[in-house]
């Protein structure tokens, strides 16, 4: 039995080293990774399984007419790993093969019958497998069948054969063939599974990469800067000697790792790259190429380039990413597959840009309209001022007409861009003007804004309809008039601008209605509203007992 025990273990090792070189083609290793297999991959894994099991048949060790071997092995890896389709094709495919090797042989039909069976105990137990457990169930697996040959072998001698003979064989294989298959099995699950997890672990080093190369490359797509240093970025993170990034036509961003590279044009000349713009298909250069006399970097020990398409929009080819390299055109898989990773990244970087973009020119269309929406307001109640005192004050005219293009200056240069907040005052001091005009001393306002506090950066024109608000709605509601109080305090990193009057005070419907679509009082909702389209937060409206408070928070 120890010799037997020792031959078998002997075999085992090459159907182990089989299994071992299997995994170790791509296309193996493709198949093992995926979750579920095309036919083509049941077909090549039964063949590859059956092979292996038929190896274990003709390498076992013959012991009076029984055949000691491995052939289970192949067999029920096939059904946990396989799946249910490989394991009971490879059954099938092992057994029959058996039924015809030493025929007359006491074990040669409880051995074929065994096998088959084992297909379909694999396939059973492929349902119940995981990651975790499946070397597990494959020794399972492996027990389950062997002891169903020794049963049938015994069955056979007694209805059949020589009993004793049988009895004998079982006794003196049966150690064997469990630890050789049972073991065996386990072994080879084992193998499988640590190339998938080789894998696995390499696919989640370049799912790391690629995203800190995405965490820091973002920024500069969202600021519009060169993509210049997104180029650097990918340079240093790949250990690449030239990173560069073309449109359909032109070089418009590089990084070289020091001066001994230089580019010297910025036109695209070469062949490879048209044919990546044209067909999308990623390219694989060496120095050998003729297509390398047109490489962009001269001067520098290049011996290889990997040229990938870049795309915008529905698979539209925007340019190319080139990546410079100063080994051989043997580029490793793992750069490759990085290098796919990171063309399809810059892709999806660009199109978030031009989205940004986009929402950038939205918001300031946006912005701009609700400004022109103000405008007409504020300027219909300048005019019939002015026109009221053409004629009977044309000094006092010449005034508000100063002050009226003091206002639409103002207004007109400053259109999206934030201004000093003192640049601000002075503009709702030319309307405090204008309206003093109409109402004489019914309307009184104090400015208390601190001198640190001048400098700050505010929208345009947010002040005055707050102030035009508080006027209007507030105080001229008051027969005797009252007071607006321009205030400014500190908060935080910022400061809280705050408008208060002590006229009748603000209608809680208004209050309430600021977020919606209606809204009684325009210019109020529309300062709101760019306000929150700029820093996300708007007014904060406060009814008093006697007038009205409203402020917004300016960082």
């Amino acid at each position: 039995m120890f010799e037997l025990t020792s031959r078998i273990l002997n075999n085992l090792g090459y159907i182990i080293a089989l299994a071992f070189f299997f995994t170790k083609f791509k296309r193996s290793r493709n198949i093992f990774t995926r979750k579920e297999y095309t036919k083509q991959d049941i077909i090549l894994l039964s063949i590859f399984f059956s092979f292996l099991s038929i190896i274990g048949t003709y390498t076992g060790i013959n012991y009076r007419g029984a055949i000691v071997n491995t052939r289970n092995i192949g067999v029920a890896v096939a059904g946990i790993i396989g799946g249910p389709q490989v394991g009971i094709i490879t059954g099938l495919a092992a057994g029959f093969h058996r039924l015809f090797v030493e025929p007359g042989s006491p074990t040669t039909l409880a051995c074929g019958i065994a096998t088959m069976v084992g297909g379909f105990i694999g396939a059973y137990f492929y349902r119940k497998t995981n990651e975790k457990n499946a070397y597990i169930y494959g020794f399972i697996t492996g027990f389950l069948i062997e002891n169903l040959s020794m049963f049938l072998i015994l069955v056979a001698g007694y209805f059949i054969y020589n009993f004793r003979v049988a009895l004998d064989i079982v006794e003196n294989i049966y150690v064997p063939m469990i630890l050789a298959n049972a073991l065996g099995v386990s072994i080879v699950i084992l193998i499988i599974r640590d190339i998938i997890s080789e894998q696995e672990i390499m696919a989640g080093k370049q799912a790391k990469l690629a995203l800190e190369i995405a965490n820091k490359s973002l920024p500069y797509f969202r600021r519009g800067q060169s993509l210049n240093e997104v180029c650097k970025i990918i340079l240093n993170s790949i250990e690449a000697q030239v990173v560069v990034i073309t449109n359909d036509k032109d070089i418009i961003a590089s990084h070289l790792a020091s001066e001994k590279y230089i580019l010297n044009h910025t036109e695209i000349k070469s062949d490879a790259t048209k044919e990546v713009l044209k067909t999308g298909n990623f390219l694989v250069l060496g120095k050998e190429d003729s297509d390398i006399i047109d490489f962009q970097c001269i001067d520098g020990d290049i011996k290889s380039c990997i040229i990938l398409p870049l795309f915008v929009g529905e698979k539209k080819i925007f340019g190319t990413l080139k990546l410079y390299f100063d080994t051989s055109k043997t580029v490793t898989a793992r750069k490759k597959y990085l290098a796919e990773g990171l063309s399809m990244l810059i892709s999806t970087l660009i199109e978030i840009s031009r989205m940004e973009d986009f929402k950038a020119m939205a918001k300031e269309a946006e912005l701009k309209a609700l400004q022109t929406q103000i405008n007409p307001h504020f300027l219909f109640n300048a005019l019939h001022t002015i026109s009221s005192f053409v004629r009977i004050n044309p000094d006092k005219a010449r005034e508000i007409i100063m002050d009226l293009s003091t206002y639409l200056r103002y207004n007109l240069e400053n259109t999206s861009n934030l201004v000093p907040l003192h640049k601000e005052l002075s503009q709702v001091s030319a309307y405090i003007n204008i309206e003093k005009a109409r109402f004489g001393d019914k309307i009184s306002v104090i400015c208390d804004v601190p001198q640190e506090f001048l400098d700050i950066k505010v929208p345009p024109l947010i002040i005055q309809p707050l102030v035009e608000n508080s006027i209007k709605h507030g105080i001229l509601k008051r027969r005797e008039g009252g007071l607006v109080q321009i205030l400014a305090k500190q908060e935080n990193k910022g400061c809280v601008i705050i408008i208060e009057d002590n006229g009748v005070g603000i209608e809680q419907s208004i209050i309430d209605n600021i977020n919606n679509k209606i809204s009684k009082n325009i210019g109020l909702k529309n300062v709101h509203n760019r306000l929150k389209l700029l820093f996300g937060n708007g007014l904060s409206i406060e009814k008093l007992t006697n007038g009205t408070r409203i402020s917004f928070y300016i960082e």
